[in-house]
């Protein structure tokens, strides 16, 4: 099997990566979180860029772009740990331009292509612990109009966006719809979160809604192993990033009148480090090589990456920690942040445990993982 990426892909790789490098140091981020954790001229950057418009077809004003491209651009963003949700980006424009009607693309595919809109997936509620069947919020049609009325927690720049993806009941039966965050009866209450990026609380009593698809539960699988995929690619990046980091530290760092990266104890630790993190890159490639497969396949594969993405992210993470010292913890010393990201993006659509038991649930005739 051939790894090796084409030069469209290498060459957005380096637009990131350059981009990271150039536009978005420390101190920017810190910035960023210091107002709140979301800067609409940084999303705006990653727009002129094109990387809003990855999963959207040329025919709408996408990139038309797909898998594997989203994969090495999480990867080059995770490296500067950015705040802005181009996952969410991502999910909205594989899930309209697959699920909605022709006039609900036109309407918003072009504008979340252009950087212009931004519409996030909310769909998690309190009680549901990862679970994507347990939906409280209720949609009423009215005529040719549909009113929603419920809560959604935890949803990504949830008071900045210009929409959302609510899944909602509807005669008990899952449907997706597209909300404006400007309709009457929406409300938002954003907050910071421990990574510093946004997220808000947000309620709808009776507001206006857009039927995206009345096959709810298969949209909202996808977009979550749309949003698992590319944190299991951002967290590679995240990983490459702090790995790279405790290294640079550790020769520079003495003791004994040495640097503390002679030291065979310490050495034998970042080697597993890095080999944690190939783990999670070779796994991070299969999801996102999974991401087209048949339904049963795709969340199957999706689990399991997660599950070693996230004993990767944790091991990674707390080592870096305590290779780092007392340091490694302080908010002013860019290695805190990045083990807050780490620690956040391992519970993000589900967390290792959940998704331990969905790979168990998976198991049929044999006792090995991949059966």
């Amino acid at each position: 099997m051939d790894f090796d990426f084409s030069d469209d892909q290498e060459q957005l790789r380096d637009a990131c990566t350059k981009w990271v490098e150039k536009g978005y140091s420390f101190e920017r981020r810190r910035s960023i979180v210091a107002a709140g954790g979301f800067d609409r001229s940084a999303y705006g950057e990653l727009a002129e860029l094109g990387l809003t418009g990855l999963y959207i077809p040329e025919a709408l004003g996408g990139m038309g772009m797909g898998p594997v491209e989203a994969m090495v651009t999480l990867e080059g963003l995770g490296q500067g740990i950015v705040l802005e949700p181009l996952t969410q980006t991502l999910i909205s424009g594989a899930v309209l331009a697959g699920y909605a009607p022709e006039g609900v693309q036109a309407d918003w595919c072009p504008r979340i292509a252009s950087g212009e809109a931004l519409v996030a997936l909310a769909h998690q509620e309190r009680g549901a612990r990862y679970r994507l069947d347990v939906c409280t919020t209720q949609a009423q049609a009215s005529g040719d109009a549909w009113n929603l009325t419920g809560h959604k927690h935890l949803v990504p720049a949830g008071d900045q966006v210009d929409g959302y993806l609510v899944p909602a009941q509807v005669r008990g039966k899952m449907a997706l719809f597209l909300v404006a965050r400007k309709t009457p009866g929406v409300s938002a209450r954003g907050y910071v979160t421990q990574d510093g990026s946004r997220a808000a609380d947000v309620s709808f009593d009776e507001a206006g809604a857009i039927l995206v698809t009345l096959e709810g539960a298969a949209a909202l699988e996808h977009a979550v192993d749309i949003g698992i995929a590319a944190t299991c690619a951002e967290a590679v990046g995240v990983m490459d990033k702090t790995l790279a980091i405790t290294v640079e530290y550790m020769n520079t760092r003495k003791q004994f009148g040495v640097a503390i990266a002679s030291f065979q104890a310490l050495r034998h630790r970042v080697a597993d480090m890095k080999m944690q993190l190939e783990l999670a890159r070779s796994m991070s490639y299969y999801a996102s090589l999974k991401l087209n497969a048949p339904a049963p396949e795709r969340r199957a594969a999706m689990s399991r990456a997660k599950v070693q993405l996230g004993q990767s992210m944790r091991f990674v993470g707390q080592q870096s920690v305590q290779l780092h010292g007392g340091i490694g913890v302080t908010d002013e010393y860019i290695a805190s942040h990045y083990f807050k990201k780490l620690t956040q993006m391992e519970m993000s659509f589900g967390d290792t445990l959940h998704h331990l038991g969905e790979v168990s649930a998976c198991m049929q005739d044999t006792a090995g993982v991949f059966a």
